[in-house]
């Protein structure tokens, strides 16, 4: 599977996700002693926020072995998430990898309101920096996806991985998925 099949699939998912009854994808008992017999093999990274009303497996409408999903406050991107990534990757052989952000993001919300102490204050200052003096919550979970994306894409750039790299935003409200790739599309030829 390429990038772009990999990217319908989601965008198709997410579809399926709304309009289903909650209980989409899956994780029946032969599909987990195939995957752990075989191996997984998932078709796309999803890097999201650790905020329990975002389950990617759920968004997507994807079962077990379909995702690698990398969970953190904010959908920040440092070295491990790096790390991560290049696993998955280069090992794994995913060839597409999603930023999603999302409506009502408590880290978002600390970043924009100036609060965050202790080890919190790494995941507000980079989304403040990724926010770039807007006040609008939507917004700054908008730039802070891209600014996540466009870290990763250099990282896989310098590390020579073959890889498709987009952003997303997801509103808890609705279920619905904003694919952000006019925004990028317009960031990169800036």
């Amino acid at each position: 599977m390429n990038a772009e099949e990999a990217l319908a699939r989601l965008q198709e998912g997410n579809i399926r996700y709304r309009l289903s009854d909650g209980r989409s994808g899956g994780c029946p008992e032969e599909l987990r002693v195939k995957t752990a017999r075989e191996g997984q093999f998932p078709y796309a990274v999803i890097i999201a926020c650790a905020d329990s009303r975002v389950i990617p497996e759920c968004i997507f409408s994807a079962g077990l072995g379909e995702l690698f999903v990398i969970r953190v406050a904010g959908n920040v991107v440092a070295d491990h998430q790096l790390g991560s990534v290049e696993y998955a990757v280069g090992h794994l052989h995913t060839p597409l990898v999603v930023v999603l952000g999302h409506t009502h993001c408590g880290a978002v919300g600390a970043a924009l309101s100036g609060h965050g102490e202790g080890f919190i204050r790494s995941i507000t200052d980079e989304i403040a920096k990724a926010a770039e003096g807007t006040k609008d919550e939507r917004e700054a979970s908008i730039r802070n996806a891209l600014h996540s994306a466009a870290v990763i894409r250099s990282a896989c750039m310098s590390r020579k991985l073959d890889v498709k790299v987009v952003s997303a935003l997801y509103d808890i409200e609705d279920g619905s998925v904003q694919w952000l790739a006019k925004r990028e599309s317009a960031e990169n030829n800036a």
